[in-house]
């Protein structure tokens, strides 16, 4: 977004008019990885956000300027979610989302898949350790994962 710099984007709590973006928002930057497979439909994508992560889950949103850039959605202990738009990746963005939402809770977990690399380094220079190697037979992309826990 031209004219709007990292500093200037705004962390707040996801409201139900939010659903769309955050659903355009996930299927953007799962497209970006070419290991991942498309699953569902941009509509199955909206209903998720829309009746099932809203409704049951903490999700912030960051915005910039008027657009829906990035979001983290947690629950209980887990993060569930962490999307950031590929655009603005490599500017302190996830790593502020990351640090307010997940502040105060003594330890953190959330799955990564293997393959997405640039996901793991962002996971470990935040102190979070791999747990366990999972063969993708617990995820429904059936793509080889890693639990990670971050003990605070």
């Amino acid at each position: 977004m031209i004219g709007v710099q990292p500093a200037d984007v705004v962390l707040r709590q996801a409201t139900g008019p939010d659903a769309a973006a955050i659903a355009k928002l996930l299927r953007a930057s799962l497209s970006a990885f070419d290991w991942m497979p498309v699953l569902h439909t941009p509509e199955e994508d909206l209903f998720f956000i829309r009746d099932i992560l809203l409704p049951n889950q903490q999700v912030t949103v960051v915005v910039a300027g008027e657009s829906i850039i990035g979001f983290i959605a947690v629950n209980g202990d887990w993060v569930e979610q962490l999307y950031l738009d590929p655009a603005w990746t490599g500017q302190g963005i996830g790593s502020r989302l990351l640090a307010q939402a997940t502040a105060g809770m003594p330890s953190v977990k959330l799955h990564c898949f293997q393959a997405n690399t640039g996901a793991r380094r962002f996971y470990e220079r935040h102190g979070f350790r791999a747990e366990a190697f999972g063969d993708g037979s617990a995820n429904e992309e059936s793509l080889p994962d890693i639990l990670y826990v971050l003990r605070r």
